[in-house]
């Protein structure tokens, strides 16, 4: 395998970007508490490894080549992050912080991270397109595929950590009422941008 080290870097400048993932664990972990921010991330970073498989598929070729199923999926995806930043925006922030914990199982919170990652099918095409530049065709791909995407499935959880425990120090200032009313709007907000800006973009 070819340029590890820089597969490595574009990999973490990837998983740091913000976007829908980075932004349910920040949420998660001002609202819900590092142990359930963390199965949030476990539930991304195994979307993305499941990603990662149907990437280097015959599966992964269609999506990439397919219009029709790719509009489907990014018309899905779209939908989920929209619903999730209305109910998001337009949650009550609860004088009982563990009435709000009850509220958010461990099953929820790895279900919405799970579902945010595996629901955008520009994904699979980002892998479709970083993998092979970083393959030695002359070696067996397997080994090397496996490297690659539990590379970044790793990664997602280190950054993802780092993300949650940063946000959890500002825990106190952001956990009033006032404090998660202007974060449930503002998260609320970003999804439901993400969800009408995967829909505008084009493939």
């Amino acid at each position: 395998m070819d340029n590890y080290l820089v597969y490595l870097g574009v990999a973490m400048a990837t998983v740091m970007l913000p976007g829908p993932a980075v932004i349910l664990t920040l949420n998660n972990s001002i609202q819900r508490g590092l142990s359930r921010t963390f199965s949030g991330i476990v539930g991304i970073a195994l979307a993305i490894l499941l990603v990662s498989v149907i990437s280097a598929t015959s599966l992964g070729v269609v999506l990439a080549k397919s219009a029709f199923a790719f509009t489907i999926i990014k018309i899905i995806g779209a939908i989920y992050l929209v619903y999730l930043g209305i109910k998001t925006f337009n949650s009550k922030s609860t004088p009982n912080a563990q009435t709000k914990l009850k509220e958010s199982t461990f099953e929820k919170c790895f279900a919405e991270g799970f579902f945010i990652s595996i629901s955008n099918p520009k994904t699979i095409v980002f892998f479709m397109s970083i993998f092979p530049q970083f393959i030695d065709l002359s070696k067996a791909y397997v080994p090397q595929f496996i490297i690659l995407a539990s590379t970044f499935s790793v990664l997602i959880m280190v950054i993802h950590t780092a993300y949650a425990i940063f946000a959890s120090l500002a825990k106190e200032k952001l956990s009033s009422d006032r404090g998660n009313g202007i974060l449930n709007k503002i998260t609320g907000s970003v999804f439901i941008g993400f969800g009408v800006g995967l829909v505008a973009s084009s493939k």
